[in-house]
C-alpha cells in the first residue's frame, strides 16, 4: 500500500459511528452513489430506534463535535444523536465521509461486498468493477481527520458514516494494512467505536 500523504497527530478523541439500519440494509442492496443515497434510502423505524438507543447509552456530552456523511442514512443518524445529547452545535455534513463507492455493483445484492473485500486483500489499489479502492477511501478519510485536528484541540469528535470507510480508518490507525480492514470486528448498525479501540473479528474454527 502506498504511504498516505496525510498524518494525524490525534489532538482530539475520535469516535466512529455507523448509521442505523437503512432501507438499503433492509432490502439487501448496495447503495453508494450520491444520486441514490443523498435523498433516498434513509433509516428504517428499527434503524432510528437503534440510533436512539445508542445515543442514550453513550457518554458523549453536548460539546461533542458531530461530523457526518451527507448520505441520508448517516445524516438522519447524526441528527438523532445530536438531539439526544443536546449538542451545542449543528451537525456538519462532510462528503468525504460518504460510503465507499462500489462502482458497477450499485443497487446489486449486498452479497457482492464479499467479492470486493476479497479483491481488497489481493490489492488495496484495486478498482475492479469501478469500485473505489481501499487507498482512495483511506486518503479521503484521513484528510477529514487532518483538517479536524488542525481546527480543534482536546475535543470529543463523532464521525458518522459507513462500514468500509470507518473500518479502513480503524485498520490504518492500529497499523494494520487497510486491505485487511475486514479482519476487524464489523461495525454494526448504530455501533459507536473509539478510534483508539481495536476489536478483531472472531476467527472461524477452521482458520
Amino acid at each position: 500500500m502506498k504511504k498516505s500523504k496525510h498524518s494525524v497527530s490525534a489532538n482530539n478523541r475520535y469516535y466512529l459511528m455507523r448509521h442505523g439500519e437503512s432501507l438499503a440494509n433492509r432490502r439487501g442492496l448496495i447503495v453508494s452513489h450520491p444520486e441514490n443515497a443523498i435523498e433516498n434510502y434513509g433509516l428504517t423505524t428499527k434503524g432510528a430506534e437503534q440510533v436512539m438507543d445508542a445515543a442514550l447509552k453513550t457518554r458523549l456530552s453536548s460539546d461533542t463535535v458531530i461530523i457526518s456523511s451527507d448520505f441520508k442514512r448517516a445524516k438522519e443518524t447524526a441528527d438523532i444523536v445530536s438531539s439526544v445529547i443536546s449538542s451545542n452545535d449543528a451537525v456538519t455534513l462532510e462528503p468525504k465521509l460518504r460510503e465507499r463507492n462500489f462502482g458497477d455493483w450499485e443497487l446489486a445484492d449486498h452479497a457482492n461486498y464479499e467479492t470486493v473485500w476479497q479483491h481488497d486483500i489481493n490489492n488495496p489499489s484495486q478498482s475492479q468493477q469501478n469500485v473505489e479502492s481501499v487507498d482512495q477511501v483511506l486518503d479521503r478519510g484521513l484528510s477529514v481527520l487532518t483538517v479536524l485536528d488542525k481546527k480543534y484541540t482536546n475535543k470529543n469528535i463523532l464521525l458518522v458514516g459507513h462500514g468500509d470507510v470507518l473500518q479502513i480508518l480503524l485498520a490504518h490507525h492500529h497499523n494494520i494494512n487497510p486491505r485487511f480492514h475486514r479482519s476487524l470486528s464489523s461495525i454494526g448498525n448504530a455501533d459507536i467505536r473509539s478510534l483508539a479501540k481495536l476489536e478483531l473479528a472472531a476467527r472461524s474454527p477452521a482458520a
